[in-house]
């Protein structure tokens, strides 16, 4: 059976984005891997989840079906379909970015969304517990210990927390930093330092990809098995 990779990108650019670019190594690896694999890709950065839709399907469980509004109605059946994405896929690539010191609003959206269903709700029955994630992470500056911004970064803790321990996955995570370096003057002197960083995310990403295929063809036939229900 063909093994399903679902990837998610939430970045604003469709050119000149690190984390598409570092996801694109990481696929390239992963189906040279695989060989027979089905990539599916839900795009929030340039297609971005209605800002309505989680208050829509919020409320809509409980309105009366011959009250409930057609926004109603389209958010609850757009929610079934992400977490139908997320069920039926055997792993996951979520490519993010880092904006104004937090979290994608494309992606919160995205992940308030799928909440609303009940297979992967708070207090759910854990429907993709244990499957594999690569969380590839990229920010313009610079946060780590020793920077003038360190503890500034207020979405990879929150990625982790969702993907992880809401969740359940079994998270990898990429990180590059200072990716802004070649089109801002004032970081000039560190373009060498973000050509390094940029360098080992996509190295890290081939290697990811490498040992998640490597897994994945030996998990197999146990997927076979639980689809089967055999």
């Amino acid at each position: 059976m063909t093994t399903t990779i679902l990837r998610l990108d939430a970045s604003i650019r469709q050119t000149g984005s690190a984390t598409r670019a570092i996801a694109d190594t990481l696929e390239k690896s992963l189906l040279s891997g695989l060989g027979n694999a089905e990539i599916v890709r839900r795009e929030i950065g340039l297609t971005p989840v209605p800002a309505t839709a989680w208050a829509d399907a919020v409320f809509g469980p409980h309105t009366p079906a011959e009250q409930r509004s057609p926004r109603q109605d389209e958010a609850m059946a757009l929610a079934t379909t992400l977490v139908d994405e997320l069920v039926e896929a055997d792993a996951y690539v979520f490519a993010v970015p880092f904006y104004n010191f937090g979290v994608s609003q494309h992606f919160k959206a995205w992940v308030d969304l799928a909440l609303t269903d009940p297979r992967v709700g708070p207090g759910g029955h854990g429907a993709i517990k244990g499957r594999p994630a690569e969380l590839i992470v990229a920010r313009g500056g610079g946060y780590g210990p020793g920077t003038p911004r360190h503890g500034w970064d207020h979405g990879t803790a929150w990625y982790r927390r969702m993907l992880e321990d809401v969740w359940m996955l079994e998270v990898e995570l990429i990180e590059c930093e200072l990716t802004l370096a070649d089109v801002t003057p004032a970081m000039e002197s560190l373009r060498g330092l973000a050509a390094e960083n940029l360098a080992r995310a996509h190295a890290a990403a081939e290697e990811n990809g490498r040992r998640l295929a490597q897994r994945l063809v030996g998990s197999a036939p146990m997927l076979d098995l639980a689809r089967t229900g055999s």
